[in-house]
């Protein structure tokens, strides 16, 4: 049996099991139980009452928090040469097409967007086997393979995410730092809460929202009630 740390033993006292918090108090109490050196992803995982395996019961979509997600998000912008200077003046660490495709077909993926056109898709469709798995393929419903290069990098720099439901049934997203104040990661988790509910596919059935749970990156997880979101 694995051995609980001094610390971890510490934020597990913190944390009644069988009470479903608040948003606001789950957010506050967050930030007791969170003593990582370093500064902290404040992440959400949302179990929905959908079947993913049914195309009529996917949700996916993309929300742009009101306080960003307090990352440095690097963005590679995958276009033709006339767009290269507004994705340069937008913002994005990564610019051009034909020499990045390549080092991506050597295995480099140290970015964490990519945004392209809709003109140079068949070329970037090529790179699905290595994108698809990291979750780095540009999709149009998620504003990044469009025409409005500059738009869209600015977009993500100022903390627009996109989300979609795992096999399971449960959509995991970083919505915060834990350094935020409790009410910007508050308000950052509602509007993400809030952009899932209306997002609830005609076909699903029964409890939408199932279970909603708050943690850092390695703290324990707060339950929080979901009597909010019950729709």
């Amino acid at each position: 049996m694995a051995r609980i740390g001094k610390k971890r033993k510490e934020a597990l006292s913190k944390i009644d099991k069988t009470k479903a918090y608040s948003l606001t108090e789950a957010c506050s109490l967050l930030k007791e139980i969170t003593n990582a050196k370093f500064d902290a992803s404040v992440d959400v995982a949302v179990r929905l009452g959908v079947d993913p395996r049914k195309s009529n019961e996917m949700v996916r979509g993309t929300v742009a928090l009101p306080h960003g997600t307090g990352k440095d998000v690097k963005v590679l912008v995958l276009c033709t040469p006339d767009k290269e200077a507004e994705a340069k003046e937008a913002g994005a660490e990564h610019v051009g097409l034909d020499d990045y495709i390549n080092k991506i077909k050597g295995g480099w993926t140290d970015i964490d967007v990519i945004i392209t056109m809709p003109s140079v898709m068949g070329k970037v469709g090529a790179l699905g086997r290595v994108l698809g798995p990291r979750g780095l393929m540009p999709n149009p419903k998620t504003g990044t393979v469009t025409m409005d290069i500059g738009k869209a990098v600015q977009d993500v720099k100022a903390g627009k995410i996109d989300f979609r439901v795992d096999k399971f049934g449960i959509v995991h997203s970083s919505v915060a730092k834990v350094s935020f104040d409790p009410k910007k990661i508050e308000e950052n988790t509602n509007e993400l809460l809030q952009t899932i509910i209306k997002l609830k596919p005609a076909a699903a059935k029964g409890t939408y929202i199932k279970s909603v749970y708050l943690s850092s990156t390695m703290s324990p997880s707060i339950n929080v009630d979901t009597k909010a979101f019950a729709i």
